[in-house]
């Protein structure tokens, strides 16, 4: 049996799963994440209401009316391929005809009246032998031989209007075809369960392709770190987007602004909910509050069926560069094979790690063709561990030294003091605004814990680590009521101690 993964036809043996379908193409997909799976084209089909006629003048977009007789819509819906390729038979001030193509439609001899933008079938010389598209451009009157029902009149011109008083009997259509919208689609299934049953002519969808745009660079570094996994979680579902809000709260600058069309992928550059990325499923005019970061160019219709909550497998045109925490070395090999110049900076041995590159952004190493990559001893970087005990705390503290969206982050030594036996990094008062107590120490803060000061004490925000035990005070100086602690230090503690004010240390996560 012959059915569609991604597009794609492949012939399976009867009884065959999804499973079976993804192992015989090798299609992409993450366990655990939602599949589309269509019946068929004639399925989808059914729920099709408008149709787009492409000429060499341009496009026309036609709807079915919703009280168009059954015979005159299941006449177009079998036969509107027939008008592909089919030249512009006359024109008139009244009318645009297209034709002929032989039905099966009864003619009737009634003259009947029109309005403009009507489009109807007619019966040229009383005879279903010679049945034209009509497309009515000024309401008059006229016997076209067309089916008595509703006169012939089964669809609405609603776009590209112009494109039809351009036409001339030297014209020709193109394509016709059906133009898919998410009400299309969502009578098909999302499904998890990879043993369904596949039958003749399924459609099956598993992953979605996007196509990253090189005029927002920031935005699109955002999606990356988005679906670094590999696949990207549902946090809205609505019929006219998808929101994906696992980092809002995110600042980037506003960039290149366009139209909202189905499929564009935008970031929120300000304003409430700042950080969170959309997947439009309808069309919509453009914001400067949004920077368009790419377009879905794939896999669309599992989209249209994936619900609050769901987790979507996603693959880039373009793969993210970034090098960060990778060896010199390992930096060198990766570029390569991206055919991107690497030059070392900072400490150049093959085994120093890269805490730092520039460009920082993927589109802009791209469009310059190089990167500079700032290596360090592996022994100074400081790895960290955060739980899950404090999560306002544990998120300011990775959007402020930037492990949000990246694999190393740095924090600035604010305070250093020989004997004190801790180390404390400067706050950013803007973004530790309700940082309420959680996680407060009991008995004793260990050494390696980092702690984080609570909108209980006047220095909100500052983060610090102790090198020793301490039953009385926490890892920022403050009381254990003033601390909460969001993890600990699990490697590189033994260099803590010879960083000064103003020094950067880097981070990463174990």
């Amino acid at each position: 049996m012959l059915v569609k993964v991604n597009g794609e036809e492949v012939d399976l043996a009867e009884g065959s799963t999804i499973q079976d379908a993804i192992d015989k193409l090798g299609a992409p997909y993450m366990p655990g994440c939602v599949l589309g799976l269509i019946k068929g084209t004639e399925e989808v089909e059914r729920h099709v209401n408008k149709y787009s006629l492409k000429t060499n003048q341009g496009s026309i977009i036609i709807e079915i009316l919703g009280e168009a007789p059954g015979n005159l819509v299941e006449t177009w819906k079998n036969r509107y391929k027939d008008f592909s390729k089919m030249g512009v038979r006359w024109t008139t001030s009244q009318e645009v005809a297209v034709g002929p193509i032989k039905t099966e439609l009864t003619p009737s001899r009634e003259k009947y009246r029109y309005r403009r933008w009507d489009v109807l079938f007619s019966l040229s010389g009383f005879t279903s032998e010679a049945t034209h598209l009509i497309f009515s451009t000024e309401e008059h009157e006229a016997a076209y031989g067309a089916p008595e029902e509703n006169r012939g009149v089964f669809a609405r011109v609603i776009g590209g209007k112009r494109t039809i008083m351009k036409l001339t009997d030297d014209d020709e259509i193109f394509k016709v075809k059906p133009v898919l919208e998410r009400e299309n689609i969502i009578k098909s299934a999302a499904i998890t369960n990879l043993k369904t049953l596949l039958e003749e002519g399924n459609q099956v969808f598993t992953y979605v392709q996007v196509e990253p745009n090189p005029g927002s660079p920031q935005a699109v570094e955002h999606f990356y770190a988005l679906q670094e996994s590999g696949k990207i979680r549902v946090d809205y579902d609505s019929n006219t987007f998808v929101g994906f809000y696992a980092l809002q709260g995110l600042e980037k600058d506003a960039e290149q602004i366009g139209q909202r069309r189905r499929g564009t992928i935008t970031f929120r550059n300000t304003g409430k909910g700042v950080g969170r990325v959309y997947i439009y499923r309808e069309d919509r005019v453009s914001t400067p509050s949004h920077s368009v970061l790419g377009k879905v160019t794939k896999g669309m219709q599992l989209l249209d069926m994936a619900r609050y909550s769901d987790e979507v497998t996603i693959k880039t045109s373009t793969g993210r560069i970034m090098t960060l925490s990778m060896t010199q070395k390992e930096a060198e090999e990766f570029l390569r094979e991206k055919g991107v110049k690497h030059i070392r900076e900072g400490l150049a041995d093959d085994q120093a790690v890269v805490v730092r590159q520039e460009p920082h952004y993927t589109m802009d190493i791209m469009a310059q063709g190089e990167v500079k990559t700032f290596g360090i001893p592996a022994e100074d970087i400081v790895h960290i561990e955060l739980d899950n005990l404090s999560p306002r705390s544990a998120w300011y503290f990775q959007k402020i030294t930037g492990l949000l969206d990246s694999p190393v982050g740095s924090l600035n030594v604010h305070f250093s003091f020989p004997g004190m036996n801790l180390l404390m990094f400067k706050a950013v008062s803007k973004e530790s605004k309700g940082l309420i107590p959680e996680n407060t120490p009991k008995d004793v803060v260990k050494s390696g814990q980092i702690g984080v000061t609570n909108m209980s004490r006047r220095h909100i925000g500052m983060v610090g680590v102790r090198f020793e035990d301490n039953t009385e005070f926490g890892p920022t100086g403050e009381p254990f009521q003033g601390t909460n602690i969001i993890g600990r230090v699990v490697k590189g503690m033994d260099n803590l101690e010879k960083y000064k004010e103003g020094d950067t240390i880097y981070v990463t996560r174990n």
